[in-house]
């Protein structure tokens, strides 16, 4: 395959993955109910999203659900990461897949046996059952980011500071966080954005009456595809475009792994 079919393939590609986004985009803006048919610009769909009670209310719940779930989520998750990273014991290797499970894992396996689970233990369903389902999953996309990143400087940083008199809290506190940090941001950017989009767990860990924005998208789909869908869809699209973003840019900050080589070098 020479240069211009692989570029052909890549904007297929791109154009295949990206059409139905920019599609929901354009028809938020549609004057029109109809999805069919354009009949001008317009800003009133996105003006009722933000007077409708229901859809306030779903917001509210989704930004308590995702941004407890992910405080949590982010203590533990940088924890665990770090751990993982700075320690050896017996059957590491495999506490880490278990860790990584909720990753690999399809969202519906996750779903009914966190489900299964809150039955077995006589749990309500509502909003406790679906920040706990967030946390469950949120931990493992942490742990990972974290991970990676420490894995970008040298033990030998850490092991200087216990040399020089630190305790292991000032070693975590002074050293080991400070390096950590841009991961743990990004970790939990990222976490916060899986925590708002995520439909499948939080339906099924769901009780009667709780509303989030992407259980509010489900339930005005079943009356049909408006232009009111498509401005909420977008409105959530572009913040989770935004999250990301912020959060890979935070992973891989220019210029700190050539801080680090030189460093190592001297």
């Amino acid at each position: 395959m020479n240069t211009l079919e692989r570029r052909i393939v890549l904007y297929f590609a791109l154009i295949f993955l990206y059409l139905p986004a920019i599609v929901l985009v354009v028809y938020s803006f549609n004057d029109s109910r109809l999805m069919l048919t354009w009949q001008g610009f317009t800003l009133k769909w996105y003006v009722q999203l933000f007077t409708s009670p229901e859809t306030g209310a779903a917001l509210k719940n989704t930004l308590i659900v995702s941004f407890s779930a992910t405080a949590v989520s982010v203590v533990l998750g940088a924890l665990l990461g770090i751990g993982m990273h700075l320690y050896q014991f017996p059957g590491k290797r495999m506490v880490e897949a278990l860790f990584y499970l909720p990753i690999i894992i399809p969202d519906i396996i996750m779903a009914i046996a966190l489900l299964a689970f809150y039955v077995l233990i006589h749990l309500t369903l509502g909003y406790l059952s679906i920040i706990l389902a967030h946390i469950a999953f949120q931990i493992s996309f942490i742990a990972f980011v974290v991970k990676s990143r420490m894995q970008d400087f040298p033990r030998s940083i850490i092991e200087a500071a216990r040399d020089l008199g630190a305790t292991p809290f000032q070693a975590l506190y002074r050293v080991i966080l400070p390096l950590a940090r841009p991961g743990v941001i990004a970790g939990a950017l990222i976490a916060f954005t899986l925590s708002v989009d995520d439909f499948l767990i939080t339906y099924f860990t769901a009780g009667v009456g709780t509303s989030t924005l992407p259980l509010r998208i489900y339930a005005l789909v079943k009356r049909g595809v408006t232009p009111d869908i498509n401005a909420l869809s977008t409105l959530i699209l572009l913040a989770t475009l935004a999250l990301l973003y912020a959060g890979l840019k935070l992973l891989h900050k220019p210029g700190e792994k050539h801080r680090q080589n030189n460093s190592t070098a001297k």
